[in-house]
């Protein structure tokens, strides 16, 4: 006899139990056609398997990867001084692990996360990371003081609990300068080291971050200001996002570049590294702004309504009422358009910077692998490709559950 469960003051029947192998027999093998449809499947999924094992075991590009990782990882940044970019990864683990012993949800699933893959992509370094490479912490060393730093960290979080709410939120908020002070220097102690040296992983990420937490601001403005009653900042941030977005982000790439210096007196040099960021950032502004407006128009006009009547001015109403929510409503669009802004940062190897595409391209085109039996193409685009598809699943699985936790599209 079926039993019943109660969701939502309503009765329901409980869905019946399926073992493992009464679930093959009924999606897999229910019919003759299915069956031969099944292990056709799976012969073709076999074959494809084995023959890339097959190919990732004896494939002869692999040397020129292990052999350029410092390359691939922080271009031609001072190997005497590679503690820095060191130091920033070790501070990320540190408060992320502190993140999630505090606040646990999203912040312990991305520590987890982080922990396991730092862990697991020690075993490999530990045999494949040359010694002459190993100017200061072997990698493998490196991946496994992050990941006991998130261990070390979520413990101290747990232990410390509440109080260090505040404390974590001013630290985040420092994170960013903090890092780029750390790694760009500022003379002494820390010499400074010019962004021409800067390139690889360590770049992408940068010009990412960047893009991200610069142009959320002032995306939020620009969509504020679109919807606003005056007439000259309502028609200017239209101009703005209409203008933006109707170009690809490579004229803007090259606007920021050629075009930006000539509009300062003096005709100041300005650092390569500014121009893309800066260009990314006025870029990505103007997709953002238009999400959140999309959220802002979502929000009914009796929210709005509602504040007034509590006596909330405009600036009250719009921060603490309208926009939370319009945010909380675009989020899944937000990430997207994230996981974008991480993959286009590829083209600034058109500008004249050594992102970690145009590391690859490098390593292809060194002369010592040219003899190679089929190039090292293909061992190299499948790395850097692993690496962009590490980063953007865990950004969209972040986001899952952000969406999962919030409720967002459920009634």
């Amino acid at each position: 006899m079926a039993t019943t469960d109660v969701t939502q003051g309503r009765n329901r029947p409980a869905r019946p139990t399926i073992d493992v192998i009464g679930w093959l027999r009924e999606n897999l093998f229910s019919s003759w056609l299915n069956v031969i449809i099944t292990l056709a499947l799976l012969f073709v999924i076999f074959q494809l398997v084995s023959s890339l094992a097959g190919w990732l075991l004896t494939a002869q590009g692999w040397p020129a990867v292990v052999a350029n990782l410092k390359l691939l990882m922080t271009w031609t940044y001072p190997a005497a001084q590679l503690w820095r970019p060191q130091l920033a990864l070790f501070l990320v683990a540190l408060l992320l692990g502190l993140s999630a012993g505090v606040w646990r949800g999203i912040a312990l699933g991305l520590a987890m996360g982080l922990g396991i893959i730092f862990t697991t992509l020690a075993i490999p370094a530990f045999f494949l990371t040359p010694v002459a490479a190993q100017v200061s912490l072997p990698a493998w060393l490196m991946l496994l003081a992050a990941a006991a730093l998130v261990a070390g960290g979520y413990f101290a979080g747990v232990a410390a609990g509440q109080r260090l709410r505040w404390p974590l939120i001013i630290a985040w908020l420092l994170l960013y300068p903090v890092v780029i002070l750390i790694i760009h220097g500022f003379g002494g102690v820390l010499p400074v080291v010019k962004t021409n040296l800067w390139g690889g992983l360590m770049l992408t990420l940068l010009l990412s971050v960047s893009g991200i937490v610069l142009s959320f601001p002032l995306g939020i403005m620009l969509a504020l200001g679109r919807r606003s009653d005056l007439p000259v900042v309502k028609w200017f941030c239209i101009a703005y996002i209409e203008l933006i977005r109707g170009v690809p982000l490579v004229t803007v790439l090259y606007m920021g570049s050629l075009l930006l210096p000539l509009f300062l007196p003096g005709g100041e040099n300005i650092d390569q590294f500014v121009r893309a960021m800066v260009a990314v950032t006025l870029f990505s502004a103007a997709y953002l702004a238009e999400n959140v407006r999309g959220g802002l128009q979502a929000i009914p006009k009796g929210q709005a309504e509602a504040a007034r009547a509590l006596g909330l001015n405009t600036l009250q109403s719009t921060l603490l009422i309208t926009l939370p929510q319009a945010l909380r409503a675009v989020i899944p669009v937000l990430v997207g358009q994230f996981i974008g802004l991480f993959k286009d940062t590829s083209l600034v190897v058109i500008v004249g910077l050594a992102d970690l595409l145009g590391a690859a391209q490098t390593v292809v085109g060194q002369p010592e692998w040219l003899g190679t039996p089929g190039g090292v193409w293909r061992e190299t685009f499948l790395f850097i490709a692993v690496i962009y598809w590490v980063f953007s699943f865990t950004m969209s699985r972040t986001s899952r559950r952000v969406e999962q936790q919030l409720n967002v599209g459920k009634h």
